[in-house]
């Protein structure tokens, strides 16, 4: 039985069956995006992102740098609001830009 895949818009035009691993980090995005509209519990996006990222091809330093945002997430929640040094906006900031590091780095061929 054939499961339906997201597709993207080939260089031609063609539909191409999207990869799993880009499937992957587009859940990941996802998560980010519900976390910050307030859908989803912070706790939950950062079990979604240490899920993900480790079933991710990416090279270990991908690896250190999403463990410290995500500890510093995790730690920046035991404070209300924006501290001096943890700005939860920045970090979600950082996050996105490691996925979009990520998703050019899963891209090449």
């Amino acid at each position: 039985m054939r499961v339906p895949t997201r597709h993207a818009t080939g260089f031609a035009g063609d539909l191409l069956p999207m990869r799993a691993d880009l499937e992957i980090l587009s859940r990941m995005t996802d998560a980010l995006a519900a976390c910050t509209r307030g859908d989803l519990a912070q706790a939950e996006m950062i079990r979604q992102w240490r899920s993900g990222a480790a079933s991710l091809p990416l090279p270990d330093k991908f690896g250190v740098v999403l463990g410290d945002l995500l500890d510093r997430i995790e730690a920046s929640a035991l404070f209300s609001g924006e501290s001096c040094s943890f700005s939860q906006k920045d970090l979600f900031d950082n996050l996105q830009l490691w996925a979009d590091k990520a998703r050019a780095k899963l891209s090449k061929p």
